[in-house]
């Protein structure tokens, strides 16, 4: 019963723990090397991993989608999506899409003469289920390792915690105060309980060996 309890909560955590890693926002410092746009199959596997549509097109299995190719310091590459995220989830509230190519086009160099910028996005990239992440923003930074501190997920995995901390000392003190007691209670009852069977079935024995040796 313990494993199953460990392995659940393990479970739990785990898959709150990729949650936030996929929602948060992360930074990646790259050269732009191209863009483009490419119509994408939506099947039901992989649509959890593109913006939701609007309701109008809510069932539509295809639509164009815009995309940025990029090259990180150290020569791995990366590929981002451009797609609005409105009022859906996450909370980006981004609207500015057809910006954001603009300021992509306008940032793609060469490696002879580079010019690094800064993505700000969120997601994963998997190439088996055709997952890329989402670029919200784009700024140029000084150089390679002129990676920007993402203050907002320090921020936010800080007060979590916090949260989290004030609902387990509460929990704690909620179980010690209410919980126990009533559990020391019903224990407490049982061992009575079973004490006086006890004495019963004792009577009943000594009774039966007095009628035994008469």
């Amino acid at each position: 019963m313990r494993t199953i309890k460990w392995v659940f909560l393990i479970t739990i955590w785990v898959l709150f723990g990729a949650f936030l890693h996929y929602t948060l926002p992360q930074y990646d410092v790259v050269r732009i090397v191209n863009t483009y746009e490419e119509r994408q199959e939506l099947n039901d596997w992989t649509r959890i991993f593109w913006s939701t549509p609007d309701s109008q097109s809510a069932e539509i299995s295809n639509r164009d989608v815009q995309f940025i190719q990029a090259v990180r310091p150290n020569g791995r590459n990366i590929v981002y999506r451009n797609e609005d995220t409105g009022w859906n989830w996450p909370p980006y509230f981004k609207f500015d899409t057809a910006n954001l190519y603009t300021d992509a086009n306008d940032s793609i160099s060469t490696k002879a003469n580079p010019e690094w910028v800064a993505v700000m996005h969120y997601g994963w990239r998997n190439e088996f289920l055709s997952a890329f992440p989402n670029a919200v923003t784009i700024r140029t930074v000084a150089g390679p390792d002129d990676k920007p501190t993402n203050w907002f997920t320090i921020i936010f995995l800080i007060v979590l915690a916090a949260v989290f901390w004030a609902i387990y000392v509460r929990w704690r003190r909620f179980r010690r105060a209410r919980i126990d007691p009533m559990v020391e209670n019903v224990e407490d009852s049982l061992y009575a309980a079973g004490d006086a069977i006890a004495e019963r079935q004792g009577r009943l024995r000594r009774w039966l060996s007095s009628w035994k040796s008469s």
